[in-house]
């Protein structure tokens, strides 16, 4: 072994390679162009498109240059760039060290010792290994924040429409129509958003007419340098300690999406069960934040955005008619910071309402949370404005094998017109601990109580505009979200409880519990019964659910399942049969019988490349038709192409992907596969925010005149980016040629060839045979060999027969050059 070392990266090299051609069955063993395979880990002096891999994290593909070494070696090294190396992750005081040569374009490796790289075309891969000492911290599917993407600059619109018409059997007939979404522009680290909702109604009964909202103005951008994100425009204030309120002005927060997977909070979630096809519509202060179409039987909502925090109105519509309404509180874990640092929050501005109107004095609100040691946080804030103060000082405790637990108390102080100051204080307990040897997990438990004149900053701007106090005032709540696994009896447990109590007012509760196993019966396989129960109460209404069900296997990805359900006293049973068709549609037909007589009802859902559509229809005997439908997509627009698509969060985070102006080439994330447009362009949505997303190319379902050279992507977007990736795709027929030189002979064994876009798509074998692939009518084609190009090929406008080899002429560069251009003037007269 000889190694080499240079100012630009260092290589092991294995000695030169000496090939037998003698073994090689070849009419001219002469003509032989071997070099490029002669020397180990040889790459010809150039740049190439190579994904980078730091160790065992991989990055996503830069443009890499190999540069001649010094000396007559022949060989090549890797130059390392300045916007590469900052995408390593390196500490600041191994940055601090780093050395450069080549007027400051590639980095001297000696500077890092144990540092090394290598180049492999055959995997199109450079590997970088780092000490692990000089790199900061890292996880499986996270990465540290000089690795963020912010993105490429465009616009977005998602949207999210539902229809529904009814005809009652009395002849009375109800259509409705409701949307929301978001429309932004990316501007570098900016997102600039406005939220909108619309109406349209005709139902008997309703005020006729259609409306539409714009219900917030906003813009934000990370600061990964303070793992802060930072907004302006109107906002709800999200803190872990005091109640949402509508303002318009500016917050500073620490993000904890920024944070590693294992220290980021949980996401609202919202469960129920539908007794029809329905529509679930989440909101909080008015403002739409979910809406979607759902089968019957039991729902779990766990998409909403992670930044939602406070409480939720939740309404659901059945196709009967009939509506339940209730609250939900988002949970908030414990608040626990890592030792020895401090996560904060702070806004000011004044409260705001619906109609964009300010109401209210001016505020500041800040809280934080300082890590002390190991196991305890210490946690508070304030939150004041004219006539309205709060304070709050907590405490939390990581209890290890017991779990995490924190305390906080809250005192606030009102200044009222006709009742004067009052003052009181609020108490909260919260619990989270995962039981792995149990299987069993309290996502979150929280008690909540508050004195009759505690006055949440709510509750204070409702006075101020009302001229009195409400009645309405919190006193107690109680929340449980707990999970069990009996892995012996294969059972699933599930509970949702909230209860929650009022000074002047009826209580809320909100109950859910359910219960899933499968099992086997004789030569029935993998059979699921399931149980779910749920109550909730609001405004003294109180509403009880049931539903059980049977379902096995059948043919299949089908299955057919029998299901009951009881719902204010009344029976209903129902036969379901439930299969897909593809990786991207699903139905459900069902029939039933019950207290109201005999009902039908179907549902199909279709996640297709530009949208995600569900359609339902429901019957009931003697009392009504209804058919429903929901469309929910996006469209980006960027310089470097625009595609429809489905949508994850509305407004959130995604990525472009390019496939070289080839249509029809399948590309994922997480979910389904979405096929490129007709510009080869596809925007997949369903990405993490400052998480390590991987996206790839089916490669079983690319076109036949498609070949992927590089199928594998990564990105870590900031919150709210449009990533954009290149994947490398050769599109064009395959056949045999025999390429010629002028003077008749064959180019040597070994010789490469590119097409115009510098991609490889073939070497010449003997007598300058080729197969070749990336075939265009009229296309040009360049042969290289002893680390030169040498000449081009052009191809025929029209194709022949791909039955037998083409022969194709290779003119000299100049020669062709020359061709080419007396083509272009030709043309143009």
């Amino acid at each position: 072994m000889t190694a080499l070392t240079g100012p630009i990266a260092g290589f092991s090299f294995a000695e030169d390679i000496q090939f037998n051609t003698e073994v090689l069955d070849l009419e001219d063993r002469s003509n032989i162009d071997l070099g490029q395979f002669a020397r180990g880990n040889y790459i010809m002096p150039g740049e190439y498109e190579m994904t980078v891999r730091i160790n065992k994290e991989e990055l996503p593909e830069h443009k890499i240059a190999f540069r001649a070494a010094d000396g007559d070696a022949g060989d090549s090294l890797a130059c390392l760039s300045p916007e590469l190396v900052e995408e390593f992750g390196l500490k600041p005081d191994a940055t601090a060290q780093l050395k450069w040569s080549a007027d400051g374009q590639c980095l001297d490796l000696a500077s890092l010792p144990g540092t090394t790289a290598r180049g492999d075309l055959s995997a199109a891969a450079l590997y970088v290994e780092v000490p692990q000492a000089f790199l900061e911290y890292t996880s499986e599917n996270w990465d540290p924040p000089s690795r963020w993407d912010d993105g490429i600059s465009g616009l977005v619109l998602d949207y999210n429409f539902n229809a529904q018409s009814q005809h009652l059997d009395g002849g009375q007939n109800s259509n409705d129509i409701s949307g929301n979404g978001v429309f932004g522009a990316n501007l570098g680290a900016w997102r600039v958003r406005a939220d909108w909702q619309a109406r349209y109604d005709d139902r008997p009964g309703s005020q006729r007419g259609a409306q539409l909202d714009w219900s917030r103005y906003y813009a934000y951008r990370a600061i990964p340098s303070l793992g802060a994100k930072l907004t302006v425009g109107e906002n709800y204030l999200t803190s872990s300690i005091f109640d949402s309120f509508r303002f318009a002005g500016a917050s500073l927060a620490t993000d904890d999406n920024m944070l590693p997977p294992n220290l980021r909070g949980y996401a609202p979630e919202v469960t129920g069960v539908a007794r029809t096809n329905a529509k679930v519509t989440v909101s909080q202060q008015g403002r739409v934040l979910y809406e979607t179409q759902v089968a019957p039987g039991p729902f779990r909502i766990q998409d909403i955005n992670e930044a939602v925090q406070g409480q939720l109105d939740v309404r659901v519509e059945e196709q009967d008619g009939s509506v339940q309404e209730f609250k939900m509180d988002t949970a908030d874990v414990p608040y626990l910071t890592r030792p020895g640092t401090v996560r904060y929050k702070f806004s000011a501005g004044r409260p705001s309402d619906w109609d964009h109107h300010i109401e209210g004095p001016a505020f500041g609100a800040g809280e934080f949370s300082w890590g002390v040691s190991n196991g305890w946080s210490l946690y508070g804030g304030g939150l004041g404005g004219e006539g309205y103060t709060a304070a709050a000082i907590g405490i939390g405790r990581d209890l290890m094998q017991f779990g995490a637990l924190s305390f906080d108390v809250t005192q606030s102080s009102a200044d009222l017109e006709r009742e004067g100051r009052l003052s009181g204080r609020s108490y909260r307990i919260s619990y989270s601990k995962s039981f792995d040897e149990l299987d069993s997990q309290v996502t979150f438990a929280g008690y909540r109580f508050s004195e009759r004149d505690y006055m949440t900053m709510s509750d204070y701007l409702s006075a101020l505009e009302y001229g009195q106090r409400g009645w309405q005032n919190s006193k107690e709540m109680y929340t449980v979200m707990f999970n069990q696994q009996f892995r012996e009896l294969g059972l699933s447990a599930y509970l949702n409880y909230g209860h929650q109590t009022y000074w002047g007012q009826q209580a809320t509760d909100n109950y859910s519990l359910s219960l899933s196993r499968y099992f086997d019966a004789g030569r029935f396989k993998n059979l699921s019964v399931s149980f779910t129960a749920s109550r909730s109460t609001y405004n003294g209404i109180q509403d009880d659910s049931y539903y059980v069900s049977l379902s096995m296997p059948w043919d299949g990805a089908g299955s057919v399942s029998y299901s009951s359900s009881v719902s204010n006293h009344q029976v209903d049973h129902q036969l379901s049969y439930y299969d897909r068709i593809g990786d991207h549609d699903s139905y459900q037909v069902s029939a039933g019988t019950g207290d109201n007589g005999h009902s039908a009802s179907g549902y199909l859902s279709h996640r297709g490349d530009a949208a995600e559509m569900n359609f339902s229809a429901s019957y009931q005997e003697g009392r009504y038709s209804t058919v429903a439908m929901s469309v929910q997509g996006g469209a980006t627009a960027t310089l470097q192409g625009a595609a429809l698509h489905r949508t994850g969060v509305q407004g959130g985070t995604r990525i472009l992907l390019d496939t070289d102006g080839v249509p029809g080439v399948p590309v994922h994330g997480y979910g389904e596969t979405t096929s490129t447009n007709h510009f080869g362009k596809a925007v997949v949505a369903d990405i993490s925010s400052y998480y390590r997303n991987r996206l790839s190319i089916d490669l079983d379902g690319l076109p036949d005149d498609a070949e992927a050279i590089h199928s594998v992507a990564q990105a870590t977007l900031t919150e709210g980016a449009i990533g954009y990736r290149h994947f490398d795709v050769v599109a064009g027929k395959k056949a045999m040629v025999v390429v010629h030189l002028p003077d008749g002979s064959a180019p040597p064994f070994g010789a490469t060839v590119a097409n115009d876009r510098d991609q490889a798509v073939g070497i010449v074998s003997d007598a300058g045979s080729l197969y070749l692939s990336g075939i265009q009518p009229g296309g040009e084609m360049t042969l290289s060999w002893d680390g030169e190009q040498r000449c081009k090929v052009t191809l025929p406008q029209h194709l022949p027969s791909i039955d037998h080899a083409w022969p194709l002429d290779c003119m000299p560069l100049a020669v062709a050059a020359k061709n080419h251009s007396t083509g272009q003037t030709l043309a143009q007269h």
